[in-house]
């Protein structure tokens, strides 16, 4: 083998000695980074046999063991909380920061059926307007659109501003022909003669109802009542003007109902898909022992893998009589084991800490419980 410095019982490390830095500045990495060092090499066999790797060897195993842990835990805390993350700023990163659920994604679901309903939602509506002309009954709204700039097909009127006033307005509408002749009970009271006519008496409210709907079929059936007539965008009036005027009418685009990105969150620091969550890597002081315990084995199995690949390089090593062979194969089985036991065991231990799984947990607690208080002998008392 080449007459390179291997381990040789100690290290000292010194911020820069890690391929990206990302933890060399903590005071806490930079007293473990040592003693990770040591407690991998004798792991490995040192002193009883030489371990082929320098301490920037364990240094860069402790740093990758590091992210890979904080990886691990803000990826699952990304996927858990996406509901509640997606749309918000990327201002500033939410490591240790506690998250709580909105309804942010659900609103936006709902804004859109909120556009059809015409109760507000995502998408602009517009006003416009046409003249109407005495005698004709047939408006082309396509044409007005084309003249107006907009693309063929791409307009939709959402509401025409062509109605008769209100039933309420005309309650007391002697033409309204209700039949209701409130009037001539109020004369029969002498309250008559008072104007504007109030009604002193105090009627139900499903006299008010029933006022009102026999306005409304009184229009509809004895008389022309206002209305339209909306095809494909042709809007027929009912009935015929008989004056000229104008017309309003509220529409929206096609185009931007059927927009696939919110306005305003292309490339705006917003988070838009799960590799934009502002999640950085862990601040190593702050993972407790349990974080740190893993993070030590795992970079052991790392530690153990690059040995494996040098040792690989090397099959037999010859010596004075006989030769002998490295256990390259063994390393590297058995760090790819330890490695992916590792993970699974984070992973695990993350699931039995998510949220649907806590509240599992609390309601099976509060059954129990409530069996255990249910076997309490009720006091009995005499007074």
């Amino acid at each position: 083998m080449p007459n390179t410095p291997i381990w040789h019982g100690s290290s000292s490390f010194f911020p820069g000695d890690t391929p990206f830095g990302f933890y060399d500045n903590d005071l806490d990495f930079q007293c473990d980074a040592d003693k990770v060092s040591v407690f991998c090499a004798r792991r490995l066999g040192y002193p009883l046999a030489d371990v082929e790797l320098q301490d920037i060897n364990f240094y860069t195993a402790f740093e990758e063991a590091v992210t890979t842990y904080g990886n691990e835990v803000f990826a699952y805390k990304a996927s858990e909380n996406y509901l509640s993350l997606e749309g918000s700023t990327t201002g500033s990163n939410l490591n240790y920061k506690l998250t709580q659920p909105n309804l942010g994604a659900e609103i936006r679901i709902a804004e859109s059926y909120g556009v059809e309903a015409g109760v507000g939602g995502n998408v602009e509506w517009y006003s416009g307007s046409i003249d109407l002309v005495a005698n004709q009954q047939l408006y082309d709204l396509n044409s007005w659109a084309s003249s107006s700039g907009i693309e063929s097909g791409d307009l939709e009127i959402k509401k025409v501003y062509y109605e008769a006033p209100p039933s309420i307005v005309r309650y007391f509408d002697p033409y309204a022909g209700t039949g209701t002749d409130v009037q001539g009970l109020l004369d029969a009271f002498g309250f008559g003669n008072y104007t504007p006519g109030i009604n002193f008496l105090l009627m139900p409210i499903n006299f008010d109802l029933s006022k009102i709907q026999a306005i409304e079929f009184n229009d509809t059936i004895r008389k022309s009542n206002y209305s339209f007539e909306l095809i494909n965008n042709k809007l027929r009036i009912f009935p015929i003007p008989n004056n000229s005027g104008t017309l309003w009418f509220k529409y929206i685009l096609k185009s931007d109902r059927n927009r696939a990105t919110v306005t305003g969150s292309l490339e705006t620091g917003v988070v838009t898909d799960i590799s934009t969550v502002p999640y950085v890597n862990p601040t190593y002081k702050y993972i407790n022992s349990i974080g740190r315990q893993w993070i030590f084995e795992y970079t052991l199995a790392l530690a153990k893998e690059m040995l494996g690949y040098i040792r690989g390089k090397y099959t037999t090593v010859p010596i004075p009589g006989a030769e002998v062979t490295l256990n390259h194969g063994d390393l590297i089985s058995a760090a790819t084991t330890e490695k992916t036991a590792l993970i699974e065991r984070l992973r695990g231990y993350l699931d039995e800490t998510s949220r649907s799984k806590l509240l599992e947990k609390k309601a099976n607690e509060a059954e129990f419980l409530q069996k255990d208080l249910n076997k309490i002998p009720y006091t009995i008392y005499i007074g």
